[in-house]
Order: structure tokens, then sequence, then C-alpha cells
């Protein structure tokens, strides 16, 4: 009998030792990880970041597209997550720098005052067609010397990046969603909430970025289905060269001039 007690009892205590070491472990690791998301998305604990909205362009009336909520409510839950908190603002109310709170900032240039300034200060390579008339150059991007014309329904492209500039480097990043239409804005959101240990992995905490996503066939599949098509960090972020002004739809280009 006393054998057997004392079976029992290193039994419980190597049970209760290796439930203990195992639960440590998973704090720690889970800890980590949280630190590295944090870092990445510069929203340490009770810190305060910028959601900056646009309007939607179908509408003459102060109004968010809702497939631009739905990507405000993947940005919040991950902003939640980090133990941060989220001050919503319209596009138009947002007159300030960046570098002091971390910004997710969600639109086009069309339809978002404050992307468009973004756009001319953190990627001069970016070029977007801004014709309000319907045609196959609406909406288009020029990204170093390749257009990517939009095909409603089709293939949407949309523009996720990661950047800070100068003197705000390594403190609190601007990210930006620039979609073709709001469901590629949405499938930005989406992908940067389930993908950023990738991104983590490949640029690192702190590092800048600027890949270029295609959504295929949106009118099946909605925002799910998503193609990461170029990192083009190093096309966006230097200036495009200077070129002619040309007629018809190159009038509507959009290079970022605020």
């Amino acid at each position: 009998m006393t054998e057997n007690v004392r079976e029992i009892v290193l039994g419980v205590l190597a049970a209760g030792i290796t439930t203990a070491l195992g639960w440590f472990a998973r704090t720690y690791l889970w800890r980590r990880r949280l630190r590295r998301k944090q870092r990445f998305f510069g929203l340490p604990h009770h810190s305060e970041c910028l959601l900056v909205v646009n309007r939607d362009p179908a509408t003459a009336e102060r109004a968010v597209a809702r497939n631009d909520v739905f990507a405000l409510l993947e940005l919040s839950a991950l902003i939640k997550d980090c133990g941060a908190n989220a001050d919503v603002i319209s596009h138009d109310m947002a007159q300030q720098g960046f570098g002091e709170r971390t910004e997710f900032c969600i639109g086009g240039p069309v339809s978002n005052r404050r992307m468009s300034a973004h756009l001319q200060s953190l990627l001069p390579g970016v070029v977007v067609n801004t014709d309000k008339e319907p045609g196959p150059e609406r909406a288009a991007f020029t990204i170093g010397g390749e257009r990517y014309r939009m095909e409603s329904g089709t293939a949407e492209y949309v523009l996720l990046a990661r950047l800070t500039a100068g003197q705000h480097a390594g403190t609190r990043p601007v990210f930006l969603l620039c979609g073709q239409r709001s469901v590629a804005n949405q499938a930005a959101g989406r992908y940067l909430a389930r993908q950023y240990l990738r991104l983590i992995r490949k640029y690192g905490t702190s590092g800048d970025f600027c890949v270029l996503l295609r959504v295929v066939n949106s009118q099946a599949y909605g925002p799910d289905v998503v193609e990461l098509v170029a990192d083009v960090t190093r096309a966006a972020t230097t200036p495009a060269p200077a070129t002619e002004p040309a007629s018809g739809g190159r009038r509507g280009n959009h290079r970022a001039t605020g």
C-alpha cells in the first residue's frame, strides 16, 4: 500500500509539474506573439489609433459603403486584440500629421481626401486614374510602368501598405488600404488581420512595405478569395517620372496630388 500511494503521489506531482510547465510555455508564447503583433501595428496596451473612413462615392450623402464598414470591423477586432483603442474619424476631418498614433486609412483617393495626401507623401510612384466616366481605365493603378485595370466583379486591385517616413521612421505606422472598389478595401482589411504573421516574417515588426492584392471573382466570392500579385514597395515609393499631359482618360490620372 505504501509503495502504491507513493507512486500515485509521484504521478500526481509529475502531472501537476507538466501541466504547469505547459501553461507557462503557452503563456510565454502567447505573450511573445502578442508583443510582436503590437510592435507591428504600433499598438501597445491602452494606446490610441485612428481609423480614417471614406465616403461612399455612390451617394452624395455622408455615408460609408457597406463593405468599408466590414473593413472597419476587421480592423477593429485586431485593434481590440492588441488592447488598444480606436478613434473613428471622417477623411475630411483628419487634419493632423502622422507618426504620433497608428493610423488605418481606408478607400481610394476619390472617396478619401486623407488617402490622396498619403499617396502624395508616402507612395509617389502610384498613379490612380480618377476619371468618373465609365471606361476601361477607370480606377486603374499604374505602378512602376505596369497598369492594373479593374474588371468589376471579376478582378479588383487593392494596395495594402505599412509605412513610416522621414523623421517619423520607427514611430507609429500608417496602414493604407487603397482599393479600386469597397469590396477590395474589405479584402485588404481581412488579409491584414489574418496574414500579419506572414508579413512580420517577411518584413519584420518595423519594416515598411507595399503589396498589391487582387480580389478574384468578388461577384461570387465576395472578399474571400485574394491573391498576392506583387511586392511593389520600391516602385510605389519611388516618384513616377514626369509625363506630358495626355488627352482623354489620362487627364483623370491622380498622382496623389492631395
